[in-house]
């Protein structure tokens, strides 16, 4: 939630997503007014969003929190691709990372360092192609570079089905808590085009007021 000190710019479509969602779907109309003050903010620059994404991946927020406290500790508070090749994975191991993260975040590095990704041309590219360019590196699957498209990019129309929150939210508001299939869960979201990203991002804030058990 935006602090009252600070204005926290909305995406230039928000307001047209929420008529169109509230609009189309029933369940949406009751979470939006819910989380009024809230809506997508964009993450820092491309590498530390993808950075702090491979660190996070499959653990608790807590537990990324901390991954990525030793990180920056280790690396400097803003951290470069050339800052995580001269640290090294010694370096990274010896503060405590996992040597499997250790690598991919070496990887990702190697990537923007070599410029063998271009993330300058990335607000002009279409989601496909931005997915392709990111999963060639290692450490990072589609699930995580569909977080890119909606955290970074801020791109409108982005359903990461990979997702467990936003399977999970849709299994509590859809379907009655019961498990459901990624087929599921596309056919829930047709109402919702061409603003996925935009009930993605409510649905998840729902979990917060109405947490569900694993």
């Amino acid at each position: 939630m935006p602090s009252p000190e600070v204005v926290v710019a909305k995406p230039d479509y928000w307001e047209e997503a929420v008529a169109h969602l509230m609009r189309r779907d029933r369940i949406l109309k009751k979470i939006i007014p819910q989380h009024g003050d809230t809506w997508l903010t964009k993450r820092s620059t491309p590498f530390v969003t993808l950075a702090r994404a491979i660190l996070g991946q499959q653990i608790s927020t807590k537990a990324a929190d901390s991954l990525w406290e030793r990180f920056l500790d280790t690396v400097g508070r803003r951290p470069t691709p050339a800052g995580v090749l001269d640290v090294g994975l010694a370096g990274l191991r010896e503060a405590g990372l996992p040597q499997r993260k250790c690598e991919y975040v070496q990887d990702l590095a190697t990537h923007f360092a070599e410029r063998r990704v271009h993330p300058e041309k990335w607000t002009s590219m279409d989601d496909e192609s931005v997915v392709s360019e990111l999963v060639a590196i290692r450490g990072i699957g589609r699930w995580t570079a569909e977080m890119f498209l909606i955290f970074h990019l801020q791109r409108p129309d982005v359903l990461p089905l990979d997702d467990l929150g936003l399977l999970k939210a849709i299994s509590l508001h859809y379907f009655s808590g019961e498990p459901v299939s990624r087929f599921e869960a596309r056919e829930v979201s047709s109402a919702w085009q061409p603003w996925r990203t935009v009930a993605t991002w409510y649905l998840w804030r729902s979990l917060e007021s109405n947490p569900v058990q694993d």
